[in-house]
């Protein structure tokens, strides 16, 4: 029985996490911006957002444009489309990571429990006096699936459709290679995953770029 795929986000939540004690592999204000980026390019993906063609300004300055307002079915998706549908001016790729990003991680997290695949636990110390809450995964297949597609790139054991792709970008811009849990050298791993979501659409890429500039920018308030 086929395991059914999740939005591009799910995926990247699930990955960006340790499976056995929930805890994130990044920080969490990185991944909602690379979460946020997944959201962009499933909406891509699905014929609902393009980035304008006539801007010549960088990619993460350049304008998002709605190419059909038809809802996703999907509240995350659809609030993203009202977020590009009503901005005023339409938003700038980094503009829309940093402002849809900021309680993404929380909304991501909320609905894959909704869904039943991660649980809430609560652990607590100091005699009860601390409380800690952990999200685990109810069934550990969905982040393997995931997993095991981006693996079977890296080794080279199978051609990647589009949100594969998509996804191998993400992981490479965010540094998650290391989780993947290949032998290989995780520099050589991320440069070919990278090199994988290079070759498709130029749109994903340069969404993909934007991320990875809207993260260093973060690195960059971190140390002043």
């Amino acid at each position: 029985m086929s395991v059914p795929r999740l939005p591009l986000r799910d995926e990247l939540f699930l990955l960006g996490h340790d499976d056995d004690t929930g805890q994130p592999h990044i920080h969490r204000q990185a991944l909602a911006l690379g979460l946020a980026g997944a959201v962009l390019v499933d909406l891509f993906l699905t014929g609902r957002i393009v980035l304008d063609p006539n801007d010549d300004r960088p990619v993460d300055g350049r304008w998002l444009r709605l190419y059909s307002d038809q809802p996703v079915g999907d509240l995350i998706a659809d609030a993203a489309i009202a977020f590009v549908r009503y901005g005023r001016p339409a938003p700038p790729v980094k503009a829309f990571l940093r402002a849809f990003s900021e309680d993404l991680y929380e909304r991501t997290r909320a609905g894959l429990v909704a869904a039943g695949i991660l649980r809430q636990t609560t652990r607590r110390r100091l005699g009860g006096l601390a409380r800690t809450d952990t999200y685990l995964a109810t069934d550990t297949k969905w982040a393997v699936v995931a997993r095991a597609r981006l693996r079977y790139l890296a080794q080279g054991r199978d051609q990647p459709d589009n949100h594969t792709a998509a996804l191998a970008g993400l992981v490479a811009t965010l540094g998650l290679a290391d989780h993947l849990y290949l032998h290989d050298d995780s520099a050589a791993v991320t440069a070919h995953l990278q090199n994988i979501a290079d070759q498709h659409h130029r749109t994903v890429r340069d969404i993909t770029a934007a991320v990875d500039a809207a993260v260093g920018d973060l690195a960059t308030a971190t140390y002043r």
